[in-house]
């Protein structure tokens, strides 16, 4: 359960978290490479390798799909969408202790909230078939507000039913690029959940505050600042 400083600052105990949803919450690599792969062809394009989809897809589709397929990125996307449709649900599975971790910090009274480039209407299906739809104050997906992640619209939309405001209370989780620079617009820590460690320069002048490895390493990271300020998460995360 690594938790590497990777910024040096103090981290304040969270009164809210949002979450990424894809390869944050649930494994959703699969899925989207292919789907992506059946785009990439039917348009003509060679397909990726599983690592350039990893590498390449973050942004939103209305966001990414025009750099990639000019003007018939909408063709492209209704392919896509098609395709993720089609499979997205009989491959949903979450990250190993993903569904603890939620149900761990909404048990503790912090507010929860998903902002993420998957397509809204199918992000809440996701959560609700994992049964965790209602520990969120909101699900927030591409399209539902005026601009998707990196920009911080959906985030506000998110903080909103908890009347929260933005900065070092609200902790960004999620594992690319664009989470770290939702955190940085925020002017809260970006916590950076996945097995590999950031590649040098990768980040850019928005890197993460941490990194940790696991759900289990959040919740320990969560628990070790709660302990500092003398909050009472950290005996019932560990219990």
């Amino acid at each position: 359960m690594m938790d590497t400083d990777l910024s040096g600052d103090s981290l304040v105990f969270p009164r809210a978290v949002l979450l990424d949803w894809d390869n944050t919450v649930v494994d959703s690599w699969p899925c989207i490479h292919e789907a992506i792969t059946t785009t990439l062809v039917a348009m003509g394009h060679a397909p990726w390798t599983l690592e350039e989809t990893r590498t390449r897809v973050g942004l939103s589709m209305r966001e990414a799909f025009p750099l990639l397929f000019k003007e018939r990125w909408q063709e492209a996307g209704q392919i896509f969408m098609a395709r993720f449709r089609e499979i997205h649900l009989e491959a949903l599975v979450p990250l190993p202790g993903a569904l603890a971790m939620v149900r761990a910090l909404s048990g503790q009274g912090i507010r929860l909230g998903v902002v993420s480039n998957k397509t809204g209407a199918l992000l809440r299906q996701e959560a609700q078939v994992l049964g965790i739809a209602e520990l969120f104050d909101a699900l927030v997906g591409a399209g539902d507000a005026p601009r998707d992640k990196p920009a911080p619209d959906p985030a506000f939309q998110a903080l909103a039913p908890s009347g929260l405001a933005p900065g070092p209370e609200v902790w960004m989780v999620g594992d690319a690029v664009v989470d770290m620079e939702l955190a940085h617009a925020l002017g809260g820590p970006g916590i950076l959940l996945r097995p590999e460690a950031p590649r040098p320069g990768e980040f850019g002048a928005t890197p993460p505050c941490r990194h940790v490895t696991s759900c289990d390493a959040v919740l320990a990271l969560v628990a070790a600042v709660g302990e500092t300020a003398g909050a009472s998460f950290a005996k019932t995360a560990q219990g």
